[in-house]
């Protein structure tokens, strides 16, 4: 009996250790998905004020021209609430509007991995 219980015992604390770490690549993935989105719409922002000569003024504005096949979710918060930043910039000179130039994650939280905000991604 007590050899069973010591087997049983030695489970757990695998198991406790392989959560740990499933949890952790869960996360890890959710970060290297945010900075992938991160990167597409920045792309698809910089394209659509290029090629339209006007910022888009909303994220729709990219999924609605083509840019963009849709408004990804955010991996952090799960939700569509992306933080977008609007700046008197011109890419070109023959741009005639200002309108979205940046996006960010909503999110408050911090990487455990690079110690940074998400929100400043």
């Amino acid at each position: 009996m007590l050899e069973l219980m010591v087997v049983i015992a030695i489970i757990l604390i695998l198991l406790g250790m392989a959560a740990g770490r499933y949890q952790r690549s869960i996360l890890r993935s959710r970060e290297a998905v945010l900075h992938q989105d991160l990167r597409v719409m920045r792309d698809a922002i910089q394209q659509y004020t290029l090629d339209k000569e006007a910022a888009p003024q909303s994220l729709t504005d990219l999924k609605d021209a083509g840019y963009l096949p849709q408004v990804p979710v955010d991996p952090i918060t799960q939700q569509r609430d992306w933080v977008t930043v609007s700046e008197d910039i011109l890419l070109s000179p023959e741009q005639t509007t200002v309108g979205i130039s940046d996006v960010h994650s909503a999110s408050n939280e911090t990487s455990p991995f690079e110690n940074t905000a998400y929100s400043s991604w």
